[in-house]
């Protein structure tokens, strides 16, 4: 079986241990990674892995809870390399309410940047949501005028509501390890009843590592395993079959056919 990890920060500190094993599991057609950039030094270094491995693609952005220390020279930086063909996502993007790094307004200016130039490369949005449900999804529906909106959102953890609401968009709903957690039956619940064209795994590598390996660090990309056997099961399918639609829509949002971007 070969598993698409949607999100995992490969140029983390915290992964360079164990980053040749990664990329060999990637080159053995085990492993698919979508490696995620938070600022331009993080995207770069992404695109430079994506573009040395196969199985390895891109999303370039500027995340949320850095925002207030960014400005247009950063923007610059992602704009240079967003044309580049292993850039297959925009992002990691979003809004973020749980910690007080940078003025709300301020991430949602940022955001928005993200919605345009999505839309005006057609390339996905990859969105992080913490603490900020209501007001994620309604910039969501006022931004999402003629199709502005595409793309994952990433480690949903949200209400079913929400879910819907984002789903009604045409986004796609991303689960990482969080699902695993005891006392995560609520995610499990709503995963449960995503539309199976809709659903997708991560890990958010190095974090946020899935029963049986919650507590250990870093988390690995190969551990979307966990992740993928407890949406099988709570969804009644097999593995296999999960690893594969779950792989089929990757392909699908992030544009990838055949080891290509089309």
């Amino acid at each position: 079986m070969q598993f698409f990890d949607t999100h995992a920060h490969l140029e983390s500190d915290q992964l360079q241990p164990h980053l040749e094993q990664i990329l060999a599991q990637t080159s053995a057609g085990e492993l698919c990674v979508a490696a995620i950039g938070t600022d331009p030094p993080s995207s770069h270094r992404c695109l430079e892995l994506a573009e040395k491995n196969d199985n390895v693609w891109a999303a370039v952005g500027l995340h949320p809870n850095y925002c207030a220390s960014f400005d247009d020279s950063h923007w610059a930086a992602i704009l240079e390399i967003v044309d580049r063909p292993k850039v297959v996502a925009i992002g990691e993007t979003g809004l973020d309410k749980y910690w007080d790094d940078c003025p709300f307004d301020v991430q949602m200016q940022w955001f928005e940047r993200h919605v345009d130039l999505s839309f005006e490369k057609q390339k996905p949005l990859v969105i992080h949501m913490r603490e900020c449900e209501t007001e994620m999804v309604d910039a969501l529906e006022r931004l999402s005028r003629d199709g502005r909106i595409i793309g994952i959102m990433h480690s949903f953890c949200g209400s079913a509501d929400a879910a819907k609401r984002c789903l009604d968009l045409g986004m796609f709903i991303s689960f990482a390890g969080m699902v695993t957690y005891k006392k995560a039956q609520d995610v499990r619940d709503v995963a449960a009843v995503i539309p199976e064209d809709r659903l997708l795994i991560e890990t958010d590598s190095p974090y946020l590592s899935p029963v049986p390996k919650r507590g250990k660090r870093p988390n690995l990309p190969q551990y979307v395993r966990h992740t993928a056997e407890c949406l099988a099961e709570v969804r009644g399918v097999s593995l296999e079959h999960l690893a594969k639609v779950t792989g089929e829509n990757a392909r699908n949002v992030f544009s990838i056919r055949e080891g290509a971007v089309t």
